[in-house]
């Protein structure tokens, strides 16, 4: 493997889409002969005051970056942020003030460096570009793109087709998001899915100025603890990077096998294969271990653990709960329920888990044919209503 294909392969994990692949590996190629670090941008408006998972799925990416050598610019939108990104809204945005926007920013400013090493990152406010803009350069940026072309986003045809009222000053958004790219010269720019109509502008405008055009690296909208929305403050199903080290590791724990796998391919550089080979509830432990140490400390994380552990044994399961061990053939939940004299049939078991009456590991499962790796020293609690448990583990 090359060392533009050790790169590439870093970055590309997790990315939704790259536009384009090929230009990323002539610039990772260039950089790498020219011992030239390529400049990464992503963008922030600070239009609440803490960040949340969600959020670090660019700064995570930002990180690999980082690690591979290259400068991470981390812009604070202070500008931007007090016109409203319109993206996915059906009305205009509120506006916030210049103190709203400056404290908001300040409190990023310290979350962003349990990822981020401060030494190797570049931190801008578009305000300083933005302010000193007059209105003649105002108006010759804004000749650069079309009104057509901004009624191209999906958000901006909806209203106008509604009737619903587009300001004149949501068209500014997209055009100096775009221009920060200008002023810092990107070499790549890193956002959201929901980002790419603004992300595609920085280029058409690096164009326009006759510069080399940024690469565009998208990144999946993170779902909340909830596993269907994107994460966020307003829907309650947010982990916030300054939530307390229990409450921060409970939020984990209770998000579901299948969102755990996603969080660890966004949010940390575990190797996937071998998560699948280990047992829900450790792999979860795990997660959560990692991700409440690289925001309060490894302390912190194992007193975490720890009282979450004690809190789950105490909640979940009495000290006198039968323990069974059945043959390792015998790994579908339903033969589990029936092996381990917590169902008299197959039938009946089904039945129980159609009914949501069954968890594992204090985990609800509705699949009965759902199998547990039992090739190795495993246990699993299982209960079933409310008065029922056996713990669970296999041999030849």
């Amino acid at each position: 493997m090359t060392e533009v294909e050790r790169q590439l392969e870093l970055l590309a994990r997790g990315t939704v889409e790259i536009i384009s692949t090929k230009e990323l590996e002539a610039k990772l190629a260039t950089a790498i002969k020219q011992r030239r670090p390529l400049r990464i941008k992503a963008g922030f408006d600070p239009t609440a005051p803490d960040l949340h998972l969600g959020h670090t799925v660019l700064i995570h990416k930002l990180k690999h970056f980082q690690d591979l050598g290259h400068e991470v610019i981390f812009l604070i939108g202070d500008f931007t942020g007090m016109i409203g990104d319109p993206t996915g809204m059906s009305e205009t945005r509120k506006a916030l003030t210049k103190a709203e926007v400056r404290k908001n920013a300040e409190t990023y400013e310290r979350q962003i460096f349990k990822i981020l090493d401060p030494a190797r990152t570049t931190l801008e406010f578009n305000s300083r570009w933005m302010n000193t803009m007059t209105a003649e350069q105002l108006v010759h940026l804004a000749a650069r793109h079309s009104v057509a072309r901004m009624l191209e986003r999906d958000d901006f045809q909806t209203r106008f087709r509604e009737q619903k009222p587009i300001s004149l000053h949501e068209f500014l958004y997209p055009l100096i998001q775009g221009y920060d790219s200008v002023v810092l010269e990107a070499d790549v720019e890193l956002g959201g899915t929901d980002q790419k109509f603004n992300l595609l502008v920085g280029r058409d405008l690096q164009r326009a100025y006759n510069q080399p055009t940024q690469v565009v690296m998208t990144m999946p909208l993170l779902e909340g603890t909830d596993g269907v929305r994107k994460m966020s403050k307003s829907l309650g199903n947010y982990i916030a990077l300054e939530d307390r080290p229990d409450e921060m590791f409970g939020k984990i724990m209770s998000i579901s096998d299948a969102l755990m796998r996603r969080y660890y391919e966004l949010l940390t550089t575990a190797d996937l294969a071998a998560i699948s080979h280990m047992h829900p509830m450790e792999a979860k432990l795990r997660l959560a271990q990692e991700l409440v140490a690289r925001y309060h400390g490894p302390e912190a994380a194992e007193n975490a653990r720890s009282g979450f552990q004690q809190r789950f044994s105490e909640r979940e399961f009495p000290q006198t709960a039968e323990r069974k061990v059945l043959p390792r053939t015998v790994n579908t939940l339903v033969g589990i329920l029936v092996g381990a004299g917590l169902a008299p049939s197959k039938t009946e078991s089904r039945r129980l888990i159609a009914q949501g009456g069954v968890e594992v590991d204090g985990e609800k499962i509705m699949n009965g044919d759902r199998t547990f790796p039992s090739d190795a020293v495993q246990e699993y609690r299982l209960k079933v209503g409310k008065k029922r448990f056996a713990i669970v583990s296999f041999a030849d």
